[in-house]
């Protein structure tokens, strides 16, 4: 399904749940009010978009298109980035983010959008997949609405939920360097959400969860895992989800308060590498209007929002 938004501009819908390419952008921080808008409006039915060619983006370039989004964050509350301090290196030399999740989660103030540019891939393998937060809520049985809108959760970045992943995987990332590990774990962050937010801007409630979610709040380790996988499953079903496989000169903008991603690592020992910006956020809100909480750690630095 192709939507034309304007005589240059479409958008081609890559599947029923979540995704679709868009066409006729030359991003950056020139992009013209009415294609910012059509970009947004693309962004918030889809929840991910993407964009070929962009061969002529740098740091520079991709940062001033973010801008048109909104402000950007840091890099990440514990992670330096480059050499701008706005952009963080997901780069295979520090480890792979092979784990289903929500960016910067163990934070009050969640990124609303993130904008990730691709610098060095591998010759095969690499590629991303998205699901859909929202319609993974929607879905649910009305039974299980009713138990879920009333659960919060502990997000941290010390925490590694998954009990199948190795001792090495810190927060989403599987660390390769003791170095980058301790940066990650710096700072110790705690954040109480619920475990279904209202967005802020189209009123969907979503299911926020991912890899940095520690307990449930009220329930026992036993019961805490048992519930938190029977709402990751629904938001990973592969119904639910888009692949996309990187190509030189694409860029990704998705919606951080609807999504959770996964980057596969089936690329061998090969170099991958690409930069991420990410727009600052509100705080969560639950279904009652009950605002997200921080336990432990100060994140103001990181959004000034």
């Amino acid at each position: 399904m192709t939507a034309q938004l304007s005589d240059t501009i479409t958008v081609h819908r890559l599947g029923a749940g979540i995704g679709a390419r868009i066409d006729g952008v030359r991003l950056g921080g020139d992009l013209p009010e009415r294609a910012v808008a059509a970009v947004r409006e693309a962004l918030l039915t889809h929840k991910v978009v993407f964009f070929r060619e962009q061969h002529h983006l740098d740091d520079a370039g991709q940062l001033a298109f973010a801008r048109l989004l909104g402000e950007p964050t840091l890099a990440h509350p514990t992670v330096k980035g480059s050499e701008n301090v706005n952009v963080l290196p997901i780069d295979s030399d520090h480890g792979k983010a092979n784990s289903w999740h929500t960016d910067v989660t163990f934070v009050d103030r969640v990124p609303a959008i993130s904008v990730l540019r691709a610098i060095e891939l591998p010759p095969y393998g690499g590629s991303t997949v998205w699901a859909n937060t929202a319609r993974a809520y929607d879905e649910l049985p009305p039974a299980l609405k009713a138990l879920v809108d009333r659960l919060w959760a502990v997000h941290t970045n010390l925490y590694d939920y998954a009990g199948h992943v190795d001792s090495t995987r810190i927060g989403g990332v599987d660390v390769k360097e003791e170095a980058y590990r301790e940066e990650f774990r710096s700072q110790r962050y705690e954040t109480e959400h619920p475990v279904v937010r209202v967005h802020p801007e189209t009123g969907e409630r979503a299911l926020l969860l991912g890899h940095f979610v520690k307990r449930i709040v009220g329930l026992t380790s036993t019961e805490s895992q048992a519930v938190f996988q029977l709402l990751q499953d629904r938001v990973t079903r592969l119904e639910n989800t888009v692949r996309w496989q990187w190509a030189d000169g694409d860029v990704a903008v998705w919606d951080n308060r609807a999504t959770q991603h996964y980057g596969v690592a089936d690329y061998d020992d090969a170099r991958r590498r690409l930069h991420r910006i990410t727009i600052a956020g509100d705080v969560p809100v639950s279904v009652d209007g009950i605002a997200s909480t921080p336990i432990t750690g100060d994140a103001t630095h990181f959004s000034a929002l």
